[in-house]
């Protein structure tokens, strides 16, 4: 369902895409059935960038004990997860600078081994409970590049930030590389 929103008096109306419910459990069909943090997200849109906020809920690690919060492997697999369903909601709608030409096929072929995370860092400001977070994930430029007649790929610059109901609280920041664009 597309709805369309506002940030401001000046701002201009976002498109506003809730959870696709379909397109969420297919993204997430790589990751074991336990590790499957990711629960809802809203897509929006401006300027041929686009963003997601979501929800998430991390009922047992996968792979280790109880900590009582978040911890980075699981930072990481979250925003894997919110980065994929905003990568796929963007290329089914057309939102996204660079994309605009994929299709969701191309999308489930590139998923796995062409997106990268070339580099990824995160900051925690407070615990945040992973039983019951928020997340967002903003992308903030997307470039083609060709560096010395290398093959093309996208590079883009995203930031990304955890929260909970108890003022806990990480942020950060990671650069994607899309790959094999042929």
């Amino acid at each position: 369902m597309t709805t369309l929103t506002s940030t401001g008096a000046d701002a201009a109306p976002q498109p506003s895409f809730d959870t696709d419910e379909e397109l969420l459990e297919r993204v997430l069909v790589p990751y074991k059935a336990h590790c499957s943090y990711l629960r809802s997200a809203v897509v929006t849109a401006q300027d041929g960038l686009s963003a997601a906020r979501c929800t998430f809920a991390i009922p047992e690690s996968c792979y280790i004990d109880d900590t009582g919060h978040l911890n980075s492997v699981e930072v990481n697999i979250a925003y894997n997860q919110m980065m994929y369903y905003l990568v796929a909601k963007s290329v089914q709608e057309r939102l996204l600078t660079g994309l605009e030409d994929w299709t969701l096929d191309d999308f489930w072929r590139h998923q796995l081994p062409d997106i990268l995370i070339a580099r990824f860092a995160s900051q925690f400001r407070r615990p945040v409970d992973p039983r019951d977070f928020s997340g967002e994930l903003e992308f903030r430029s997307v470039t083609r590049r060709a560096p010395g007649g290398a093959a093309p790929f996208l590079h883009a610059q995203t930031v990304h930030r955890y929260w909970d109901a108890d003022g806990g609280r990480c942020d950060g920041e990671a650069t994607l590389a899309f790959v094999n664009l042929g």
